[in-house]
């Protein structure tokens, strides 16, 4: 399995925080706000598998294209950036050792972190 940064999620999710966009949540609310499989595939038949994709930072290179499985790293619910998102993402891109998608979502964090005047 080869994961690869998905530069054009990685855009959007930047602008989604530079606008404001964002839940500023806490770590273990992922599990309640990540997006259910019928609300992906609801979204994925509204808008395309294009902007499935900008929603996840990881894209599995070895998975078939157009497939829900070959994107990772999911950090929001297709309408904000989520701070719970990006710090489960965080932990498990560091667990398997994709070292660039867990910078990429450290730094994340810690940019939504200063917008939102977090110290923690």
């Amino acid at each position: 399995m080869t994961i690869e940064l998905n530069e054009e999620a990685l855009t959007h999710a930047r602008g989604l925080l530079r606008r404001g966009e964002f839940v500023d949540d806490s770590r273990d609310d992922w599990s309640e706000h990540a997006p259910s499989t019928d609300e992906e595939n609801a979204f994925i038949d509204e808008h395309g598998m294009k902007e499935f994709a900008l929603w996840h930072l990881g894209e599995d290179t070895d998975a078939a294209e157009g497939t829900k499985g070959r994107y990772r790293f999911p950090y929001g619910d297709f309408t904000k950036l989520h701070r719970c998102a990006v710090i489960s993402g965080e932990s498990r891109a560091g667990q398997y050792d994709h070292v660039d998608i867990e910078k990429t979502l450290k730094e994340l964090l810690t940019a939504m972190d200063k917008k939102s005047g977090r110290s923690d």
